[in-house]
């Protein structure tokens, strides 16, 4: 109804807590002729209301955010797999998703039960451990279930990553090409993550290091 109405006449969203808290008369035979009465005497303060190009932001990142969430889920399901089969793999890596946990998730799901070439599999060679220290958490108890279930869990999170990756290229060409000087802006007063780079600084002062001149209109 708001998107119908919004370019025909001018819209207040009203917030139900507000208009509650305000004295008068609240029946519900009543409602809409009090809150209109409200309206005119300008009683009711409005919320705000993102306009249609953020609005469509707010849905790419929402939907960025559930879709992590999901493959933070299918990563949970794994370990707990990986647990009821036995096959303790943590306790070799940091990453069960990472290059070389899916080699040894993949092998398993291929029919790989042998723990050492399983170790192999997990950075043997790159790690301190002795092969047989590696090789001990991987003694596991693999069945037909728990490959399955692995299978259906690692082809969920390549799906959900993919999903990710299509959303974060719509928000980099089209959600934030409207703003992307205030997102420089933010970056610049912010300082990026990682790098040395110092934040902006007030009073005109530069936010470059000595001898560079920041090119942003904020910081000049």
């Amino acid at each position: 109804m708001w998107h119908v109405l919004g370019g025909t006449c001018e819209l207040l969203l009203a917030n139900a807590r507000h208009i509650r808290n305000l004295p008068g008369r609240q029946g519900e035979v009543k409602d809409a002729t009090w809150i209109a009465d409200l309206l005119a005497h300008g009683l009711i303060r409005g919320s705000f209301v993102p306009p249609g190009p953020m609005q469509g932001l707010r849905d790419l990142t929402r939907s960025r955010k559930q879709l992590v969430r999901e493959v933070s889920q299918h990563t949970q399901r794994i370990h707990k797999v990986l647990e009821g089969a036995n096959l303790q793999l943590t306790a070799v890596l940091t990453d069960v998703l990472g290059q070389s946990g899916r080699a040894t998730i993949e092998a398993v799901i291929a029919g790989e039960q042998e723990p050492t070439k399983l170790a192999g599999l997990a950075g043997g060679n790159r790690l301190k451990a002795s092969p047989a220290e590696l090789a001990a958490p991987l003694r596991g108890r693999v069945t037909e279930h728990h490959g399955f279930l692995l299978e259906l869990h690692v082809g969920q999170i390549d799906a959900l990553e993919g999903a990710v990756q299509g959303v974060e290229a719509r928000l980099g060409e089209e959600a934030l090409a409207p703003l992307q000087e205030a997102v420089e802006h933010c970056a610049c007063a912010r300082g990026r993550p990682g790098s040395r780079r110092p934040a902006c600084k007030p009073r005109g002062r530069p936010c470059a290091p000595r001898g560079v001149t920041c090119a942003r209109s904020a910081c000049v």
